[in-house]
């Protein structure tokens, strides 16, 4: 498919913040696509886990490569369905799913995880931190030295990647951000380590965790950004904060792993619009201000808070419910893979050929959210 026009306008930074959500980041990739064609690829892309091999995927490459390199990657990943998806009624498809995320449980991922046959750690019994998990996630570091060019993440690369993860003995969270250092294959892998499924990866002495633990969503990192500019972000969800009463064991799962992972960004993005609303107003009153008033050193003090930009945030949701499984984020199945991938391109591309961020916005406002419904919700 040829590349679309990219839209005229006032230049303005794009940020793609990217949540951790195992397989489903399938539909992140569908996004990905969207973007591209649209030419609104990102300057800035921040990721925890799955979004955090996605990011480095895509910053780690060469625009003509980027989405290419997506698809090879989550090929790769993909297990073979039981059942042709398009001739089975939905009691089959279901069990392909619940088939494939036993295949994926009992015997991994190739090129991502496998498990750790006869370990103490089952028992109960020491081992080295590296190896406290159920699975051993080496294959994953190979991987990403196939489809990532680790090169193109140093320092002040062309394309910022910030990735995010845990100190295990801390509890601290932390973004390793190629604005300040180098990205390695072991801040990807940490920010990926998710327990106790995956062992914790040492970094500098210290040992780390999946960062969705303390942030799935991490948007306030692009929010506190400085110094600020304007900003089109688009956000991608893929857990779902509301839900119908749970009434089995695996729907009590499903929402449990609903509520944890889901997106929080919403109290952090009106606390920003307040703030960002006050640095405005700041701005127009320093404007205002006699010259002789602006060479107060407290004035002076005031206008470094002051700023006149707005960030755009568009919010795309995934809207698959994956039969209300607790286990849907290691559902690798090729048939679930491929329709999350469809539909967050199906997703993006109804919103960025609305673009409601082109329209005029009063010059007080310096947060506007955008809502992109998920074309299809479905099981």
């Amino acid at each position: 498919m040829p590349a679309r026009r990219k839209p005229q306008g006032d230049r303005q930074r794009i940020a793609l913040v990217l949540q951790g959500g195992g397989a489903l980041g399938a539909y992140q990739a569908g996004v990905i696509e969207a973007l591209s064609e649209h030419g609104l690829m990102p300057d800035w892309v921040v990721g925890t886990s799955i979004g955090a091999i996605n990011a480095a995927i895509v910053v780690g490459n060469e625009p003509a490569l980027r989405v290419q390199r997506l698809r090879e990657f989550w090929t790769a990943l993909k297990h073979r369905d039981f059942f042709d998806l398009h001739r089975v009624p939905d009691p089959l498809r279901r069990c392909n799913t619940w088939l494939s995320t036993f295949e994926a449980a009992t015997r991994g991922v190739p090129g991502f995880f496998a498990p750790r046959l006869f370990s103490p750690f089952f028992a109960g019994l020491p081992v080295p931190p590296e190896q406290a998990s159920f699975y051993d996630a080496s294959p994953l570091a190979a991987t990403l030295a196939r489809f990532v060019d680790f090169e193109r993440l140093g320092h002040r690369g062309p394309v910022r990647l910030t990735v995010n993860a845990l100190c295990a003995t801390t509890g601290e969270f932390v973004s390793f951000d190629s604005a300040h250092q180098h990205i390695g294959v072991e801040h990807v892998m940490a920010s990926s380590a998710l327990p106790p499924g995956f062992p914790p990866v040492r970094i500098d002495g210290k040992i780390y965790w999946d960062g969705g633990l303390y942030s799935n969503t991490p948007l306030e990192i692009v929010l506190d950004d400085e110094p600020r500019m304007n900003t089109l972000c688009f956000m991608v969800d893929l857990w779902h904060v509301e839900g119908p009463e749970p009434r089995t064991f695996d729907e009590v799962h499903t929402r449990q792993k609903d509520i944890m992972y889901a997106s929080r960004s919403q109290r952090h993005i009106e606390d920003f619009r307040r703030l960002h609303t006050l640095r405005k107003a700041l701005h127009a009153m320093h404007a205002r201000l006699p010259a002789r008033l602006r060479d107060e050193q407290v004035v002076r003090n005031l206008a470094a808070s002051c700023c006149d930009t707005t960030m755009h945030i568009v919010h795309l949701r995934y809207g698959g419910q994956d039969w209300r499984m607790a286990s849907k984020d290691i559902n690798f199945s090729s048939g679930s893979v491929d329709w999350r991938w469809s539909q967050g391109y199906a997703d993006a591309m109804n919103a960025v050929e609305e673009a409601p961020w082109r329209a005029p916005q009063a010059p007080d406002v310096g947060v506007v959210v955008h809502e992109a419904p998920p074309k299809t919700v479905h099981d």
